[in-house]
């Protein structure tokens, strides 16, 4: 008779039999125990292995075991957190940046979205109010263990959005629609995530997530280049087709090389790493993609494009750039461009609960102020005329107060239809000799009117200027960056003029508008029409009932003088 004792507790199984050797079909078992197969399947292959070969002993690797709430949690929490603070490495960079800045209006910008920062970190409310679409890089060890299964990654991950952007404390703009090339409809909680799954060494999970809105990610650009071509010729040509929309001053995320969607991902994760281009500038390249970072580095800020397009000396202040292996036949790239808005943490689960996500000190956010300068022109847009409006100069800095109405993509789709019916507009919605700007607000809180209201990008309104001009007959349009030159002709020939607020400081213009009701198109969401009343709204003119330009003019003289200075 064969006897054998079994001793095991989680790390071991040790069995000991009368004949055998041991070493024999180890491995199997062993991997069998490992993978954590059928419990019936382990002990048969486990009890007659031992009965021929005598004692084994398994020492099986700790497992760390990860709550799916932990991770639904974190997401939350981490959402949260990203909503409202900037990296701390982002802030000191355009804390740099404003202090070599040289061009009145981008310094005025970058002033704007500082202060917004440190106003978004004080009072928990988003820094800008396109809270973007959540992408999200989970690193899973190969030793981790679920203690339930019943939910994937990505549920877990969209479950965390859910309750992030529903937080009734600090609610997020759901920006995210089903049926993209269809019916567009909003799915309320803006899930689902992006989230990409790699299974790594270890027994932890590696989180880095990324709430990006679409004015920047709209600006990714994508290219196959022949192996010979030079990238930083292409950057260099690409990024002024960007416009402004993006929201400069910001960071370049560049993925080079494996497949075309490779280099997409590659691009989205460099731009979850650390700001230190100033460090590398000061110990030099020491390879040839370092040597690749400071040259476009160079050459996009020789564009002086500068903040919010308006000319300056800064307009990126990183690029990061990721590689990997490719065909001999191929070179693809991918930029993709990180706004003023840049929101993105990193954690690390181990087992041990949530991740624990410290507050920045409010001592870390530069000490900035903006006033309106003397020359600066209160308008009361209740009683504003036509012949008022053309004595207002491209660059010339307003301060609104009165009544404006909102309207941004579907809203004008909306209007385009109703007029091509021969339909009435809704009550509420007269726009005749009034300003339309171009925002969906995020829901307002406590004695708030309304939640963070920075500007959408204006040139997805451009198709429908000619008709808000000629048949509705609106007067101005703000929003931001700039306008496609059709449509800096039609200003020009209806004497109209475009406006522009600085995006990325959201919850600073929130703090002009005193009150806020919606007026139409209600089942639009964030995208409803709406009537805000503001008082001392800061904008900029940037096209004048004459047309001149000041994404035009800004960048052109900044790019010259740039030059010069290098010379």
């Amino acid at each position: 008779m064969l006897f054998i004792c079994v001793i095991c507790d989680r790390e071991t199984v040790h069995c000991v039999a009368s004949r055998g050797n041991q070493e024999y079909h180890k491995n199997l078992i062993q991997s069998c125990y490992l993978k954590s197969e059928s419990l019936l399947l382990f002990w048969k292959r486990l009890f007659t292995l031992v009965a021929v070969h005598g004692s084994i002993t398994i020492k099986r690797q700790a497992m760390t075991v990860i709550r799916k709430q932990d991770v639904i949690s974190s997401v939350a929490d981490a959402l949260q957190y990203i909503s409202y603070y900037h990296p701390l490495d982002f802030v000191k960079a355009l804390e740099k940046a404003y202090q070599r800045e040289e061009s009145q209006a981008a310094k005025d910008s970058i002033a704007q979205i500082l202060i917004n920062s440190r106003m978004s970190a004080e009072g928990h409310r988003p820094i800008c109010q396109d809270t973007g679409i959540v992408t999200c890089f989970v690193n899973i060890g190969m030793g981790v263990q679920w203690d339930s299964t019943d939910m994937t990654v990505q549920q877990m991950v969209d479950e965390g959005v859910r309750q992030a952007y529903t937080n009734p404390d600090n609610p997020l703009r759901a920006s995210v629609l089903m049926d993209p090339a269809g019916k567009r409809i909003n799915t309320k909680d803006n899930t689902p995530a992006v989230v990409h799954i790699n299974m790594v060494p270890g027994n932890k999970v590696d989180i880095q997530i990324a709430a990006k809105g679409g004015g920047s990610e709209n600006k990714t650009k994508m290219v196959m280049l022949n192996p010979s071509d030079d990238i930083a010729e292409w950057v260099e040509k690409t990024v002024p087709l960007m416009g402004a929309g993006w929201c400069p001053p910001g960071m370049l995320g560049i993925g080079i090389g494996g497949t075309a969607e490779k280099a997409a991902v590659l691009a989205k994760e460099a731009l979850m790493e650390h700001i230190d281009i100033h460090e590398l500038i000061e110990r030099g390249p020491q390879n040839a993609e370092e040597e690749l970072r400071l040259d476009i580095f160079n050459r996009v800020n020789k564009l002086g494009i500068g903040a919010q397009g308006l000319g300056g000396l800064t307009t990126v202040v990183d690029v990061k750039i990721k590689s990997a292996p490719t065909h001999a036949a191929s070179k693809p790239v991918c930029l993709i461009p990180n706004c003023a808005a840049t929101r993105h943490v990193h954690f690390t689960l181990d087992g041990s609960g949530p991740a624990q996500l410290t507050p920045p000190k409010l001592e870390d956010w530069p000490q900035i102020t903006w006033e309106a300068g003397a020359n600066t022109r209160r308008v009361n847009l209740d009683n504003i005329t036509r012949e008022e409006i053309q004595t207002w100069k491209t660059g010339e800095t307003l301060l609104l107060s009165g009544k404006i109405l909102t309207g941004r993509d579907a809203a004008h789709k909306r209007i385009q239809t109703m007029l091509q019916k021969g339909e009435k507009l809704p009550e509420g919605v007269d726009l005749k000799g009034k300003f339309i700007y171009y925002v969906g607000p995020v829901d307002a809180v406590g004695d708030e009117v309304v939640g963070p209201a920075g500007p959408t990008t204006s040139t997805r309104m451009d198709k429908f200027t000619d008709m808000m001009l000629e048949e509705v007959g609106v007067m101005g349009m703000i929003g931001k960056a700039e306008r496609g030159p059709a449509t800096v002709e039609s200003i020009k020939k209806h004497k109209a003029v475009y406006l522009m607020a600085v995006g990325g400081a959201a919850y600073l213009v929130a703090k002009a508008i005193k009150k806020a009701r919606v007026v139409a198109f209600e089942d639009l969401g964030m995208e409803a029409i709406y009537e805000f009343e503001v008082e001392d709204m800061p904008v900029t003119v940037a096209v004048d009932s004459t047309g001149a330009n000041a994404h035009q003019i800004g960048p052109d003289t900044w790019r010259v003088k740039i030059a010069e200075a290098a010379k």
